[in-house]
């Protein structure tokens, strides 16, 4: 039998989608745009990197030859690929982390998600009302759009003074809280967070994510590798489901388990960081047995740098990951496949601080894989189909896999 491997460079994205302008996204291009900063010096940072931007793995398996897709121009020298390579489009109505993730393993999201406006106080004062009574609070803090590292910094001593949950969200469909490990409670934390799950229901809020900190002062604040996401479930079987009802195990590394509310996982490595994120990932590639799914979500790409706008952060950790990536490349066994690609774009040189509606790449090799261009794929749900014919599972209502053949 068959093994899979599933890479997402969280927010990687290749170049603005058709429907970017609906998004207000039209020329936005993740890869792109850090690509010529690093050419014309705008990316060197003393003591990080320096340069124009070096991907020479991610480069063998196609990477250029895929943004190349995505901006349209399909006629390329495609000799010297080492893997199969694709643009991939999202169908989902929104650029979330859950609808990429969803419609990558075969559901995409037909509904629209719920958001908060960008005003303060942002939340419906029922909302806050009931989140202060059921979770028997003294108050809530924050109660506006704002950066995660920003508002810790800003209203972290007042919280840890107070006792009163940091509530923030952003431009997605989400409700983050903020709360100091030994002051305020991890458990504790994660109990509102659970609370908060449910009465968020009503208003079709994708995520409730719990950002846990350490540190005495404005000064010394760290957000910790504690974060916990509770999301709503896909809304029908997902590919890790149909992985596990075959027999096989989804092992998810990272955020994975919670992008998809645990359902249809088997085992779960935890890490904090991409370089751990990857240890971890190669840990479970050994760990893997016929019909296996590795499911890998590398998020410091979109959190620490996509984000914050951090065009030679977000460039150094792609060169690291593909400096280690020969490592997974090199755990492939005959009947393996490894697919790498991304769940939404997160510009750095785009104006705000939210996730840009891209297109991504998909990247693929293994022993038996026939390299070559896979084309420009009309939905996220290929990858996800893909996966399963590799894996010998029947095929799922959404995508069209372009496992076998280039013109697939």
């Amino acid at each position: 039998m068959a093994r899979a491997f599933l890479f997402v460079l969280d927010s990687f994205g290749v170049g603005h989608a058709p429907d970017a302008v609906q998004f207000g996204d039209e020329g936005a291009n993740t890869y792109g745009h850090i690509a010529a900063a690093c050419a014309a010096g705008k990316a060197d940072r003393e003591g990080l990197r320096e340069g124009p931007l070096h991907l020479p793995n991610l480069g063998k398996l196609g990477l250029e030859a895929a943004a190349q897709i995505a901006a349209g121009r399909i006629k390329m020298d495609t000799e010297s690929a080492a893997g199969l390579y694709a643009s991939a489009q999202e169908v989902s109505n929104g650029k979330d982390t859950p609808s990429g993730h969803w419609e990558i393993a075969g559901v995409p999201v037909p509904f629209e998600w719920g958001y908060f406006p960008d005003t303060s106080p942002t939340f419906p004062q029922e909302l806050t009302q009931a989140v202060i009574e059921q979770g028997k609070l003294p108050g809530i803090l924050g109660d506006c759009h704002a950066s995660g590292t920003e508002i810790i910094a800003r209203l972290g001593e007042e919280h840890v003074r107070t006792g009163k949950p940091i509530c923030y969200t952003s431009a997605d469909s989400v409700y983050q809280i903020a709360a100091h490990e030994q002051h305020f409670g991890l458990e504790r934390l994660y109990a509102l967070c659970e609370l908060v799950r449910e009465l968020v229901d009503p208003y079709k809020i994708g995520r409730v994510i719990a950002r846990p900190f350490t540190g005495e002062n404005a000064e010394r604040f760290e957000r910790t590798g504690n974060r916990r996401d509770y999301s709503v479930p896909p809304p029908e079987p997902t590919l890790l489901d149909r992985v596990t009802d075959a027999g096989g195990t989804v092992r998810a590394v990272g955020k994975i388990g919670d992008i998809f509310a645990h359902q249809g996982v088997g085992r779960l490595y935890k890490a904090s960081g991409n370089d751990a994120l990857f240890d971890a990932s190669l840990q479970a590639m050994k760990d893997a047995g016929d019909g296996d799914l590795v499911f890998a979500n590398f998020v410091d790409f979109d959190s620490l740098y996509g984000h914050r706008r951090d065009v030679a952060g977000y460039a150094a950790a792609l060169e690291a990951f593909d400096r280690r990536l020969p490592e997974a490349i090199e755990l492939l066994r005959g009947g393996d496949l490894l697919l790498l690609t991304a769940d939404h774009g997160c510009d750095p040189t785009w104006r705000g601080s939210d996730h840009t509606r891209e297109q991504v790449p998909v990247l693929g090799v293994g022993p038996n894989i026939t390299p070559g261009s896979r084309g420009m794929r009309a939905s996220f749900s290929d990858i996800g189909e893909t996966l399963a014919e590799h894996l010998g599972l029947a095929p799922g209502r959404h995508g069209r896999s372009f496992l076998k053949s280039p013109d697939a």
